[in-house]
């Protein structure tokens, strides 16, 4: 599976926003996003989903263009940026939804067993993103497009993420972007910066640096 996007014109308010990208993810490889806040990652993510309109776009999908929304095609999962869940479904309802099984889950995440019972609205904002990020990963969709997964989780919790998320490269192709950029740095075989509503593909480590986004410290 390879997606690409590019000829994306999004625009505010009369400011532009995307203009000049092109981005692809493919099965085998993951493709992280980095970019400092504010620079469109969210909206070139929610564009490639569907669900953000902008005035020119161009969505292919094997090199064929794809002629309707992506969320139309049963083939992608989204992991939104400001949660996924309802705040008061319980989480045996969330997981028959998303035919997920509990007790797979809890395998991984032991700690949660306490939960079970429990609704989304009743455990810390950490916890649920756990739980939404796994279900979103455990979907079996060949495109999983995943909008800051780390956000608010505990290490051991993102270090488990991290492996279930390298695991499932050679499944789906993977397009993911955090502000926790060490952690998008090591599961990514591919990675885009977006800067002036432009995407650059980066080819070192040394290159953020140049660009000013990290600071480079060689070991």
């Amino acid at each position: 599976m390879i997606v690409e996007i590019d000829s994306i014109e999004l625009s505010f308010d009369h400011k532009k926003i995307l203009y000049g990208i092109y981005l692809k993810a493919e099965t085998g490889k993951i493709t992280g996003l980095l970019g400092r806040n504010g620079c469109g990652k969210t909206c070139l993510i929610r564009i490639l989903f569907g669900d953000l309109q902008p005035k020119y776009k161009n969505i292919r999908i094997n090199k064929q263009p794809l002629k309707q929304h992506l969320f139309k095609s049963n083939l992608v999962a989204y992991l939104p940026q400001h949660g996924l869940l309802p705040k008061n479904i319980s989480l045996k309802k969330a997981f028959r939804i998303f035919d997920a099984s509990w007790t797979d889950f809890v395998a991984h995440f032991s700690s949660f067993a306490v939960h079970e019972l429990s609704k989304t609205n009743q455990v810390s904002t950490g916890e649920l993103r756990v739980i939404e990020t796994y279900l979103i990963l455990n979907s079996r969709k060949k495109i999983l497009l995943l909008d800051e997964p780390f956000s608010f989780i505990a290490p051991v919790y993102i270090e488990k993420i991290k492996k279930m998320i390298v695991a499932l490269k050679q499944e789906a192709a993977i397009l993911i972007t955090d502000h926790y950029y060490r952690d998008i740095l090591d599961v990514s075989d591919e990675l885009y910066f977006l800067k002036n509503g432009s995407s650059k593909l980066i080819q070192s480590i040394r290159e953020l640096e140049n660009e000013g986004y990290i600071r480079y410290s060689p070991e």
